[in-house]
């Protein structure tokens, strides 16, 4: 898109030019009494006038279809591989690992080895079949087109005998025209998948100039090589947390759509803010396919905020973008769209009306939310560098979340409710964003619907990661079309607040991950400009001129750009986002974080629970030290790292007892990454409002990762299945609004306040010791109140530990641990959090806790009611099988007595939950 405000402008696109669905659209006729979804199906001149046909809404909607004009050719096709030795049915969407599965060719390919043992798979070629009937009334029409939503990957598509198209790229949407191929009778439509595996590697042995690194991925994944020359789900050729499935099939739907003579494909509106005249606009774009140019009005209008334009305007023959501004009344009070946990996401309904010689021909309805983003990168008073934040509606936010992986290797077994816990569970620990990985897949319509409305920030990549890529002709076009229809797709979506370029791959070229010989490098860095810069940059300054665009993650961000795009070092933590990992170093010493400006990766591994692993595994594989232990980890000495990382401040597990001993490493595992995260993510947090040593003003904090693809050892902070690990109950408190933070600096104990919210609080800091060996609180210390300013990190108390301990009495670093909250004039604020004076490993006094349980259930659901002898650290309640959450998990338990509600997402009892709940510490591993 311009700058330029016109009432109407229109592009034409290619004839092969395709176009994917914006948010969902409702079309209603005049004078038809009953709201229905409905779609223009076909145009006619009638005495002069324009008069149109509506069934259902656009596909990948809720809709009404009307069978004459639209036929959806989803459902049951046959499946069969290149020799014709294996036939099935097979559901579209879907794909073939799925159909395999499904009609029990093969085991679940999550079971123990079957990643390795499957391999054959994607080696094969596999042909999807249906035969379909279409009616004379849909042949007659002036254009029939068949639509594939979603092709994965290189297909050659036959109707009836004869090719009609081939496909490259899984993230674009295909449509071809077929309405001479349809016949009376039977018609038979072929879709025949060339193995991904093979093609990238002739794609590979064709590019013979010079190398596209890296060849393969490390041996530890297990995985297939040359996937960067594949437009396809990068990770499907294996990650460091993910299996290798490279996949076939239709994953998205297919369908004929027929019309005489105009279709409306999709309707798109981004929000405008002009701070110069404090006004919005809405940008509206329809994309038409017309048989023939007609002339006729489109009345734009928001009833709600008493805005509406009409324009003249003309609908050119063939595929066109055209662009309308509608103007927001100045009197109207305009509802913003807010991040969680900053307001509402209220939205509009805003009706676009087509008229022709008086008559309404068409009417869509969508959402539009209003809210403005800035990502503000500007000179810092005492520090070098430039600052790096997003202003939502011109207020500085603070990101806290995660990253966001395939949430399945097979896309089609992702459902709606999957979709809706992960992003339920990222809000319910307070995230108000998620970065989409560039190593996956652009997510579905419903991932960013449910965004819109809970109020997540996305930061989108472009599905580019960890590699360089090739530059030719046909690989740089399927890429512009794919980036074109996703930036169609998803710009109407408030959630949307950057498009990020690729994920690693500025960082790869600068730090010569790929030993790229020095005379070479000139080379590569063209192609990476041609690719992130001329390409996708230019396509996304064009089509959305709403949100920032990044080309990488790290990056400087406008310091890269000085520097040709490619800075020295990528990782400064003066400029733009860092990524950081380091398994070595004590990762309770905050130290050893870099003070940067924006943390958009970081994180630590840990295994998930028995209950996770034992459906896939056998009781041969449930040892640390297994074939399946090892197999399932697919991140370099990751096991050993965990242990090495968990043995700095804890005995490590001991049991006589092989399952005992695997289950509490399991625990362990996961009691450490949660520690660490939690270190790291309070240090940026704490960050936000200072600079020390040129360094800070830390306005993010996105830890890898929040999800899993499989049940195996990753990042994540939610495992595969939707059950949470120790560390997502650990985020629940870390990323609260209002949070105090302690630390240690020259041996004294700092406590900060951090507060999100927009107003000023005035807080002290409630600090009690407590020895290990005692429930009771040794001493109880408050600081005096003081101001600290909405939106930011202020220390409110500082004391040297000696003379803390000392002023308790009965206390030293290895008898006493310190807990604190935060209050103000009312009570406590924000959760209690704890502070370690030595490793736990070191304590003294600490002893088993010989905690009892109570399951009880009332009228709001099921608690469990504790009962500890001792201070007892890291108390994590499981229920085995039994799907759901605990209100709080994996605490320190300074009290005798607590209750925690347990949250169950399938009917269940309290003597199943009695039966199945086991509760363990940290003193019942040894």
């Amino acid at each position: 898109m311009t700058n330029q405000e016109v009432p109407s402008q229109q592009t034409h696109l290619n004839p092969d030019s395709t176009l994917l669905k914006s948010v969902p659209v409702t079309y209603h006729v005049l004078n038809k009494p009953e709201v229905m979804p409905l779609r223009v199906d076909m145009c006619m001149f009638v005495s002069g006038v324009l008069l149109c046909s509506f069934s259902g809404v656009l596909s990948g909607f809720s809709s009404v279809t009307d069978q004459q004009h639209t036929v959806s050719l989803s459902g049951k096709w046959s499946l069969s591989n290149s020799n014709g030795s294996l036939s099935l049915p097979a559901e579209v969407p879907g794909c073939v690992h799925s159909a395999l599965q499904q009609q029990g060719f093969i085991q679940d390919p999550y079971f123990r080895f079957n990643d390795v043992s499957y391999r054959w798979i994607a080696f094969d070629n596999w042909t999807y079949t249906t035969t379909f009937n279409v009616s004379t009334q849909l042949r007659s029409k002036q254009k029939v087109l068949l639509v594939f939503d979603g092709v994965d990957t290189v297909a050659s598509i036959q109707l009836n005998g004869v090719s009609v198209g081939k496909t490259d790229n899984m993230f674009r949407r295909y449509d071809l025209s077929v309405r001479d191929l349809l016949t009376d009778g039977d018609n038979v439509l072929k879709v025949s998948f060339s193995s991904p595996v093979l093609y990238a590697s002739e794609r590979r042995k064709a590019h013979s100039a010079y190398r596209v690194p890296p060849e393969c991925p490390p041996d530890v994944q297990k995985g297939e090589c040359h996937v960067n020359f594949i437009r396809k789900e990068q990770s499907s050729f294996s990650w460091d947390w993910g299996p290798s499935f490279p996949t076939m099939g239709l994953w998205k739907g297919v369908r004929l759509e027929a019309f005489d003579v105009l279709q409306l494909i999709q309707v798109s509106s981004v929000p405008l803010y002009n701070f110069s005249v404090s006004q919005w606009r809405v940008q509206v774009q329809l994309l038409v396919d017309a048989v023939q140019t007609t002339n006729g009005q489109i009345t734009l209008s928001i009833p709600e905020l008493d805005s509406e334009q009409t324009v003249q305007t003309k609908f050119l023959s063939g595929k066109t973008k055209n662009s309308f501004t509608l103007h927001i009344n100045t009197s109207s009070q305009v509802k913003q769209w807010w991040p969680n946990g900053h307001g509402d996401q209220p939205f509009y309904q805003l009706t676009v009306r087509g008229f022709q010689d008086g008559f309404l021909v068409l009417s869509t309805e969508s959402k539009v939310y209003f809210r403005t983003v800035e990502l503000v990168q500007e000179p810092v008073v005492g520090s070098p560098g430039l600052s790096f934040y997003f202003r939502i509606n011109g207020k500085p936010i603070f990101l806290k979340g995660s990253n966001w992986i395939p949430a399945h290797s097979f896309q089609d077994q992702v459902s709606p409710a999957v979709l809706r816990n992960l992003l339920q569970s990222a809000v319910d620990a307070n995230m108000n964003a998620l970065r989409v990985w560039g190593g996956g897949v652009y997510e579905q319509d419903l991932f960013y619907s449910i965004c819109d409305e809970m109020g997540i920030m996305v930061w989108q990549d472009f599905m580019f990661a960890c590699a360089m890529y090739p530059t030719e002709d046909d690989f740089i076009q399927t890429v512009r079309e794919e980036v074109s229809q996703q930036v169609q797709r998803l710009k109407s979506h408030p959630s949307v607040i950057i498009w990020s370029g690729n994920n690693e791959n500025e960082a790869a070229l600068a730090t010569d991950w790929f030993s790229i010989p020095v005379s070479q490098r000139p080379l590569y860095r063209k192609d990476y400009v041609t690719l992130y810069v001329n390409n996708v940059r230019a396509i996304v300054r064009e089509e959305d001129e709403s949100r920032p665009f990044l080309v990488s993650s790290p990056t400087n961000g406008a310091e890269s750009e000085q520097e040709g795009w490619v800075a020295a070092n990528p990782y400064d933590p003066l400029y733009g986002d860092t990524h950081f990992y380091s398994y070595f170093l004590d990762c309770w010493d905050w130290r050893t974080f870099p003070r940067t400006r924006f943390a958009s990766e970081y994180g630590f591994q840990s295994w998930p629970s028995f209950s996770t692993l034992q459906p896939v595994s056998i009781k041969a594989d449930w040892s640390y030290n297994s074939s399946f232990s090892s197999h399932r980890q697919h991140h370099e000495n990751g096991n050993q790292q965990m242990l090495l990382q968990a043995a700095l401040h804890f005995n490590l597990p001991n049991a006589t007892d092989p399952l005992k001993r695997f289950t509490d490493t399991l625990y362990i595992t996961q009691v450490t990454q949660a520690q660490c995260v939690k270190t790291q993510t309070e240090f940026y947090r704490r960050s936000q409002s200072e600079i020390i040593e040129g360094k800070g003003r830390t306005m993010g904090a996105l830890y890898w990762q929040l999800n899993d693809i499989w049940q195996a050892p990753s990042w994540s902070s939610i495992e595969f299945g939707g059950k949470w690990k120790m560390l997502h109950y650990f985020a629940q408190s870390f990323f609260a609004a209002v949070l105090p933070v302690a630390f240690e600096d020259d041996d004294a104990l700092l406590i900060y306040a951090i507060s999100d919210l927009s107003h000023d609080l005035k807080l002290r800091a409630a600090v009690s010791a407590y020895s290990w060996a005692d429930l009771d609180p040794v001493c109880t210390l408050k600081s005096d109140l003081l101001l600290v300013p909405g939106g930011s990190a202020a220390a409110i108390f500082k004391q040297p530990v000696a003379a803390l301990l000392a002023g308790c009495g009965r206390c030293t670093r290895l008898t006493c641990l310190l807990t604190f909250h935060l209050e103000d004039s009312s009570g406590q604020q924000g959760p209690t959090n704890h502070h370690f004076l030595s490793s736990p490993k070191d304590a003294q006094g600490l002893q088993k806790p010989n905690i009892t349980a109570k399951v009880q259930q009332d009228a709001t659901g099921y608690t469990v009611t504790l009962h500890s002898a001792s201070v007892a650290p890291f108390v994590w309640l499981d229920v085995g099988n039994v799907p759901g959450r605990f209100s709080s998990n994996g605490f320190l338990m300074v009290s005798r007595n607590m209750t925690v509600g347990f949250e169950a997402w399938r009917p269940t009892s309290v003597a199943e939950l009695s039966r199945s709940l086991t509760v363990t510490s940290l003193a019942d591993v040894y």
